[in-house]
């Protein structure tokens, strides 16, 4: 009785593939979270397409070609500069956030439908303080490596 007891209480860890199960758990919850929105929401809607209930919502709409190229060029721009100012200034965290305070005032001008005084200026105290606080938070509280 002993044995069978010991052995129901005693675990063994495989180090080598432990650290898998819980990104395991993750993707099937995810897979199975997928499936019942497919199921539940995007079934029904494309067979109202398709008996002309509902129109997709993509097709025939005018799009804002200003503000969805400036958005790609801004983001490769941000990622590529803040590998290169990041290497001026390395472990420092420097090059988020030399790189982080343009890159947010110019998203936000890019977005902002009327440009007043007040608007922009309100833009380039966020676009200062939001990144200065997240640097200081990450790099220095935390002591998180930035770029």
């Amino acid at each position: 009785m002993e044995s069978g007891l010991s052995s129901l209480l005693s675990v063994s860890i495989d180090f080598e593939t432990s650290h898998l199960v819980f990104p395991t758990i993750i993707h099937w919850i995810l897979a199975v979270l997928f499936a019942i929105i497919l199921v539940t929401k995007v079934i029904p809607f494309l067979a109202a397409v398709k008996r002309g209930e509902r129109t997709l919502p993509i097709v025939g709409e005018s799009m804002d070609g200003f503000r969805f190229f400036g958005t790609l060029a801004l983001i490769a721009a941000y990622f590529y500069l803040m590998a290169v100012v990041g290497n001026m200034f390395p472990y420092t965290g420097y090059g988020f956030l030399f790189v982080s305070v343009p890159f947010v005032f110019l998203m936000a001008l890019m977005y902002l439908h009327e440009w007043t005084k007040k608007a922009v200026v309100i833009v380039l105290i966020n676009a200062i303080v939001a990144p200065s606080v997240v640097w200081f938070v990450l790099a220095k509280l935390f002591r998180i490596t930035l770029p």
